[in-house]
């Protein structure tokens, strides 16, 4: 594709490198125009999101040095240089934020289930333009299937943009009491999780943890427990749902039951009558 968007000679600017740009402007913008709507502190949540990159960015490239540990051994300064040594680790990145926003918002004592909802479409969305990115330079173009390439890195890209606006809908339902605080971060891990489990299959390039793909077995990881959580937290609606549909049933048998007994019971006389009056 096209890694390299502009070659000024005495500096390259790369297209995946643009695209993080974009990322992180409209992520940024959309935190922003979701938090106007909240009492919480410009200041504060811009801070916490600068604190959690740091943290992402710190426990992404962990993750990845850890499971490329023959390349990298305890070399620092291949640790330090992303430039000559890429690799970062997503869900490890995303594990390191998350955990450095809810540090940094406890110091703050802002409630961290409430306050991430406004995270969740924002972060999406830079995901999404990640994935672009992605593709555009060539980075994780895909698997071969049959005899043609699969351009993973769009698929996901389009899934994340949807899942960036889907977010946003659900934001607003929660603002209107119509969910509990902090079900947003729960369905982030859950959409990521299916994506990831669906198209690891047909990626070329893995991270591997004991032979096997380590986002493939995370992302099934986090899809089965988060599915789990969802079935609970759903779980009087779609009790309430099935007792309706049984009662329902239930209701409309009997009432169907009752009349073919009736007309079985009625003496042959009768209903030979019945059935040969006209219409």
């Amino acid at each position: 594709m096209l890694p390299v968007l502009l070659d000024l000679k005495v500096v390259k600017i790369y297209t995946f490198g643009i695209f993080l740009v974009l990322a992180f402007f409209w992520s940024s913008y959309l935190l922003w125009r979701n938090i106007r709507l909240t009492a919480y502190k410009e200041e504060d949540i811009f801070d916490g999101l600068f604190t959690a990159l740091a943290g992402s960015l710190f426990m992404g490239r962990l993750v990845y040095v850890i499971l490329n540990f023959n390349d990298f051994g305890f070399d620092l300064l291949k640790f330090a240089l992303i430039n000559g040594y890429p690799g970062i680790s997503l869900f490890g990145a995303l594990l390191g934020g998350f955990i450095t926003l809810y540090l940094f918002f406890a110091v703050k004592k802002i409630k961290f289930s409430e306050a991430v909802d406004y995270f969740v479409s924002p972060l999406f969305l830079a995901i999404a333009f990640g994935k672009l990115g992605d593709f555009f330079a060539g980075g994780e173009g895909g698997g071969r299937f049959s005899s043609w390439l699969h351009a993973t890195s769009l698929y996901e890209s389009v899934l994340f943009f949807l899942a960036s606006f889907l977010a946003n809908k659900l934001l607003f339902q929660i603002r209107r009491e119509k969910h509990s605080p902090g079900i947003l971060f729960y369905f982030f891990w859950w959409y990521t999780g299916a994506v990831y489990f669906i198209f690891d299959k047909l990626k070329l390039n893995h991270l591997y943890f004991l032979g096997q793909s380590f986002n493939g077995r995370i992302a099934l990881l986090i899809l089965l427990t988060t599915t789990v959580y969802f079935l609970y937290y759903f779980k009087s609606p779609i009790g309430k749902k099935l007792i309706f549909v049984t009662n329902f049933f239930k209701h409309n048998g009997q009432k169907a039951f009752q009349k073919i007994r009736f007309r079985t019971k009625r003496p042959a006389r009768d209903r030979k009558k019945t059935d040969t009056q006209p219409d």
